[in-house]
């Protein structure tokens, strides 16, 4: 696994998910109407950024594309949680979506390569 192309597209994942917390906190149409898709939609680029910078077979991009995707949600949701804009229940939820999501970047990635 490209552990470089990993950490560069979690962390630009990670720096937008933070972005739209951070916006949706002040915000409260951010926070009631972009938060769920939003963040599936920033996982997914993440798992897509992984797959074209990664340039590997197809398991290596969409283990990659899942985990770039799940970690950025995971800490997004986490700091959410913590400003309590979000509930603790998102935690699994969200991640497990944003995994699913950050999959299907990953193969859209590879499949653009």
């Amino acid at each position: 696994m490209n552990v470089q192309a990993l950490v560069t597209a979690t962390g630009i994942g990670l720096a937008a998910q933070l972005a739209m917390v951070i916006a949706g906190h002040y915000v409260a149409f951010v926070r009631d109407n972009v938060f769920a898709i939003g963040g599936m939609l920033i996982s997914l680029v993440a798992g897509l950024l992984f797959a074209k910078m990664a340039s590997a077979g197809w398991a290596p991009s969409l283990i990659g594309g899942v985990i770039a995707g799940a970690v950025c949600a995971l800490l997004g949701i986490g700091v959410s949680v913590a400003l309590k804009d979000s509930l603790p229940l998102i935690l699994v939820v969200g991640t497990l979506g944003s995994a699913v999501a950050g999959l299907i970047g990953g193969a859209i990635g590879k499949r653009m390569s």
